[in-house]
């Protein structure tokens, strides 16, 4: 469960952005749209937040920043000494390059509020922490500084934390987060902060959702009727879903696609099986089904389907997931499908929470989202993104939100000069 994620000098951002999933004392569509946080003295959660604004604003790099963070904090302890971190600081500021990258989140797992993050530019970690909140009293579990003078780390560790630290200490690199190496070097104690990192979901705009996992899913009679019934909720009127896995051919490749990719293509897969999907429509007036192979669909119900088994697999395990751009292929109304899965305490039992990116104003309704769930990002003079929520404005009840968005009440709308021919 996600309740805070910071982030600083990283991309667009400079000063510090903070995206809050803790609900507001209003008590609009409360026990839908939010749930009660497992731990005692904690707001309720919200199972979802929106972002807003124009193109270029920063909302995908916000996206970005929370996946740089899963992605260097699984896998930092696997590169070698020397490797440079893949980082991205503010490029519009003079001291942007000299200053550290940022990051930092607040969640629960397993029961347990944590509060991680880490500093580095592209050499090295320049700081590291990690408190623990069991029975809601704080521990500092570790702690690591970069000291100028000494051209060292300086090592904090608290009464609390066990395990082999001194061993993990000489393993952690300065290109390499602790988090990373002492899980690499079995610390039981960081598993649930590892695999909550692990468990979460994020869709960048420029990464193509891979059916597969849905295809999978599929093989199993139960896994097949549960992603029909999805796909079927939406209104694609499908009748039923076949799965075949065969071996792998090169005939199956399209024929435009140049010789020598398909030479590679056929390589990289002899001797596996490729999985075949197609769907089945009613013929009008009859009993019978024509099949349809999944390449004949609308990109619309590819999409769906692809979002099938791992949103199944979500709202089971109930998992975080960041997506940009939903709106990408789908009709607004299948945004609204998405949303009132994740919006209903029998679909979404384990308080799955989504945070997404779009430019569709029609989830911009109070009888969808609370106030709360809604932000907007812009850009400054100096082009930094700034992010805000709506209730900064604190917009009545039953205000069209909609309509005042799209005339500027909010900001966080592009700017369209005059077009003269």
């Amino acid at each position: 469960m996600l309740i805070e994620f910071n982030v600083t000098n990283f991309r667009s951002f400079w000063e510090t952005q903070t995206l809050q999933m803790t609900a507001g004392s209003s008590v609009e569509m409360s026990e839908q749209n939010s749930f009660a946080s497992p731990i005692q003295n904690l707001p309720r959660l919200l199972r979802s937040s929106v972002i807003y604004g124009p193109n270029a604003a920063g909302k995908s790099n916000l996206i970005k920043a929370l996946y740089f963070m899963k992605r260097f904090t699984l896998s930092s302890a696997q590169g070698q000494e020397g490797e440079p971190i893949p980082i991205k600081p503010f490029m519009f500021n003079q001291d942007g390059l000299s200053q550290p990258s940022e990051f930092e989140v607040i969640f629960v797992a397993e029961g347990v509020r944590y509060q991680y993050g880490f500093a580095a530019n592209t050499e090295r970690v320049t700081r590291e922490w990690l408190l623990a909140y069991p029975q809601g009293r704080v521990q500092r579990w570790f702690e690591r500084v970069y000291n100028l003078d000494t051209e060292q780390d300086d090592w904090y560790f608290g009464s609390k934390f066990s395990g082999k630290k001194k061993i993990w200490q000489e393993a952690t690199r300065a290109n390499t987060l602790f988090l990373s190496a002492a899980i690499q070097l079995n610390s039981e104690q960081l598993k649930p902060v590892f695999y909550w990192f692990q468990h979460l979901v994020v869709i960048r705009h420029q990464d193509i959702l891979d059916p597969g996992f849905s295809m999978l899913q599929c093989q199993t009679d139960s896994g097949r009727k549960s992603i029909l019934e999805f796909m079927n909720k939406a209104d694609l009127s499908i009748d039923d879903i076949r799965c075949e896995s065969r071996e792998f051919s090169a005939s199956e490749l399209p024929n435009d696609l140049p010789q020598d990719m398909k030479n590679q293509i056929a390589k990289d897969m002899q001797g596996k099986k490729s999985i075949r999907v197609a769907f089945g429509h009613n013929i009008a007036g009859t009993e019978q089904s024509t099949w349809l192979p999944i390449e004949e669909e609308s990109d619309g119900t590819r999409k769906l389907f692809a979002y099938a088994g791992p949103w199944l697999d979500g709202l089971s395990e109930g998992r975080v997931f960041l997506v940009d751009e939903l709106d990408t292929s789908l009709h607004p109304y299948m945004i609204r499908f998405l949303l009132k899965l994740l919006h209903n305490n029998e679909t979404n039992k384990n308080n799955a929470q989504l945070i997404f990116t779009t430019h569709d104003t029609s989830v911009l309704d109070q009888k969808i989202m609370r106030r709360d769930q809604i932000w907007f990002i812009e850009k400054d003079k100096n082009n930094a993104s700034s992010l805000y929520p709506l209730s900064d404005f604190k917009p009545r009840q039953h205000e069209a939100l909609g309509k005042g968005y799209l005339q500027g009440r909010y900001g966080a709308l592009p700017y369209i000069g005059e077009v003269g021919f």
